[in-house]
């Protein structure tokens, strides 16, 4: 049985994914950890300040829900302890990526980062990456809760770097003047366009919408509850052992 720790544990998706940690016969909840929410319950457990927690439990991987800043350094350290991690936390530059990839080769141990979990959300990538070939013109829209601090998603940034590779034949923006300042929204990958909705009664949802002449083609992802997330965050920690190094993407896993 792997025994899992939970960085975050305390958040609306920490606790989401001690309860489902909590629930796999497979697997066994042994550390829950939040400095920010010590006490709190989690899973059946409650979390603790101080991240030792997982060491001294004996964790065989933890799964990280904090925010960048902090994900940075504990990623470093879990290295250290030669613990495999499994991480929702977005926000990491390349070179946080080659850091991290750097320090869990050493300790011979994984690092499963997934900008999205939601099983529809790796195959809304897959079919834009599939899609993109055969049209012009596309744009990105992602839609998330309010209490989302960074923009765009990871997913969406993804899910544009996928398309770029897929084809790098677009057509230029042909807006020549914006009456309102970044009405035409961020510019990813091959100058594709992408726009960040931060909204009350939203989760997690994205949308690609191509366009060729006399033809469109819109697909959309929508998570409308964190459990969507659950199913790829246990697959991606039973994955882990036998790993080492730095893995990007739950694709990566399940071969879509």
């Amino acid at each position: 049985m792997l025994r899992i720790g939970v960085f975050g544990a305390g958040g609306r998706m920490g606790a989401t994914v001690c309860e489902a940690v909590a629930a796999d016969p497979e697997l066994e909840l042994v550390a829950a950890v939040d400095p920010n929410r010590a006490g709190a319950a989690a899973g059946g457990a409650v979390a603790v300040a101080d991240r030792q927690a997982v060491v001294d439990a004996r964790a065989d991987v933890v799964v990280d829900f904090t925010v960048a800043e902090a994900a940075r350094d504990n990623l470093v350290w879990l290295a250290g302890q030669r613990i495999h991690a499994v991480v929702g936390t977005t926000g990491f530059a390349d070179e946080d990526l080659a850091r991290f990839d750097a320090v869990f080769a050493g300790a011979e141990r994984a690092c499963i980062i997934a900008p999205n979990f939601a099983i529809s959300a790796v195959l809304m990538m897959r079919f834009a990456e599939l899609a993109a070939p055969y049209f012009d013109t596309a744009e990105v829209i992602e839609l998330h809760h309010d209490a989302k601090i960074d923009a765009p998603s990871g997913t969406a940034r993804l899910t544009v770097e996928k398309m770029a590779a897929a084809s790098g034949d677009w057509a230029p923006d042909p807006t020549e003047h914006e009456m309102l300042p970044g009405v035409r929204g961020a510019e990813g990958s091959a100058g594709i366009r992408v726009h960040a909705v931060r909204m009350r009664g939203m989760v997690a949802h994205h949308e690609v919408i191509f366009g060729a002449e006399g033809q469109t083609l819109t697909i959309r992802q929508d998570s409308t509850d964190r459990s969507s997330f659950m199913p790829g965050v246990l697959a991606a920690v039973k994955a882990a052992s036998g790993r080492s190094g730095l893995v990007v993407g739950l694709d990566a896993l399940l071969d879509i």
